[in-house]
């Protein structure tokens, strides 16, 4: 069992009262962290505060020498987080190490890219109006960031917001998911202990709705970093006031299947797509619109391939499914399927629990007024729609409120130069699921699934500001 401790600033500091985290899986104590307050949340942003006038100073080589070393030292300690996450939120571990693999590269791609931070000289004389000077522009760092990170990610999705934020100069205060706090603890305390820490420039509090607010309501931070749901995103939107606001929300991930692709490949995929992480992915592949003169023989692959897929105990080497992150979250996934299953649709495999795991289920015959396909299910749960060809496919995939990642599986070239231009997302795939991220790519959606970008090089861009200077 961890106990984790918060941060005020390099302070690091316990509470009398604590809450306890409780495995998914077994339900033994995995750890405890301290119970902060509202006024937890204002003292670490007055540290913030100040602790930004010192990494605003400091110097470039420093930070990346920083970001590198705590890829290091999580190198050296690849299983302690890989057990932790696993302890915390039942993910199996062979993806928990994954994970972990992750997010030492996106520290090391996050402390390649601060090199190419820099600006430009601009010809102040191009224009009649204009008049000889040296002008330029540059990145300079942002200010207070305060970052707000999901359980289904604990580490990889806290580093795409540490490492770019910390790198940039800016001062932070984490609040990380209520599911996973030693994972952030562990994380944290790597920044903190590191010879290249800029003081007092990481903050850690622990928290829900009082403590969040808090955060996001206060004057000081000048940008807000949160991954998790829309509701959430839409509060934090109307609390947060004039700040950057970087919102990374839900999906509702679709995929066409066109007759002119290898069914068993895409079947293979598919069933990957839509159940790693027991489908608590918000790219997790959730639609899937089938060519009608396919639309059987891919009901029979997909659901073959899911029923191959090993669940169980997630401390297991080949265990490719584990638990949903708590109880309440098999009562709703067990309600999405009912409710489909009223409405018309036929489950093909799955559509139960067992041992307190909620068992990878493929619905068939749904159709776009059903409410499993309408909103994101967050459950390993994939709907199968049947449709005539490519444009009701792309008809039905953009008639969504999300717009995070869309796939096509296909030989013809000619339909993916048309998915490039009509599918409505953020993010599009080809031949494979939309489930498919590389940290080193841009990441986020449209519509309702958010505003900004993720990605070491992009997120650069979130946490800094652009400074223009004319000298005569």
């Amino acid at each position: 069992m961890v106990e984790a401790k918060l941060f005020m600033g390099s302070d690091e500091q316990c509470r009398s009262e604590k809450a306890k985290r409780l495995s998914p899986y077994d339900k033994r104590v995995v750890s405890v962290h301290p119970v902060c307050s509202a006024e937890d949340a204002k003292n670490a942003l007055k540290v913030a505060e100040a602790a930004f006038k010192r990494s605003k100073k400091s110097t470039l080589s420093q930070r990346i020498a920083w970001l590198r070393d705590v890829a290091d030292k999580l190198k050296e300690q690849k299983e302690i987080f890989a057990r932790t996450i696993t302890d915390e939120t039942g993910k199996p571990l062979m993806f928990s190490r994954i994970e972990v693999d992750r997010c030492i590269e996106t520290v090391e791609l996050t402390a390649a890219a601060l090199t190419g931070l820099r600006g430009e000289t601009i010809p102040t004389d191009a224009t009649p109006s204009g008049k000889s000077s040296t002008a330029f522009w540059r990145r300079i760092p942002a200010g207070v960031v305060v970052a707000i990170t999901p359980f289904n990610f604990p580490l990889n999705l806290t580093a795409h917001k540490l490492a770019p934020a910390l790198g940039a100069g800016c001062s932070v205060v984490l609040k990380p998911t209520p599911e996973a706090p030693a994972t952030a603890y562990l994380f944290a305390k790597l920044f903190v202990d590191s010879a290249y820490a800029v003081e007092d420039a990481l903050s850690v509090v622990y928290g829900d709705a009082e403590v969040g607010g808090a955060l996001v309501s206060s004057p000081i931070p000048r940008v807000i970093s949160f991954t998790g749901s829309v509701t959430v995103g839409e509060i934090i939107t109307k609390s947060a006031g004039i700040k950057k606001v970087s919102l990374e929300l839900g999906g509702n991930a679709a995929t066409f299947v066109e007759k002119s692709t290898d069914i068993a490949h895409a079947a293979a995929r598919c069933a990957f797509g839509a159940f790693v992480n027991s489908g608590q992915v918000c790219i997790s592949l959730q639609r899937i619109y089938v060519d009608a003169s396919i639309y059987d023989e891919f009901s029979e692959a997909i659901a073959a391939e899911t029923k191959k897929l090993k669940i169980g105990s997630p401390y297991e080497e080949d265990t490719f499914m584990g638990p949903l992150i708590n109880d309440e979250a098999n009562e709703r996934a067990m309600k999405w399927v009912q409710s489909a299953k009223e409405e018309g649709a036929r489950v093909i495999a799955g559509g139960k629990v067992v041992d307190r795991i909620f068992v990878p289920t493929v619905m068939a015959d749904v159709t776009d007024d059903m409410k499993i396909i309408c909103e994101e299910v967050f459950a390993p749960i994939v709907s199968l729609v049947k449709v005539k060809d490519f444009d009701e496919a792309v008809a039905k995939m953009n008639d969504s409120l999300y717009g995070l990642q869309f796939s096509i599986f296909t030989n013809n070239l000619h339909l993916v130069r048309r998915a490039l231009d009509e599918f409505e997302c953020g993010g599009i795939v080809v031949n494979d699921v939309p489930t498919v991220r590389f940290d080193i790519q841009p990441y986020g959606g449209m519509k309702l699934s958010g505003v900004g970008r993720e990605g070491p090089e992009f997120a650069l861009e979130e946490f800094t500001e652009i400074q223009s200077t004319v000298i005569f």
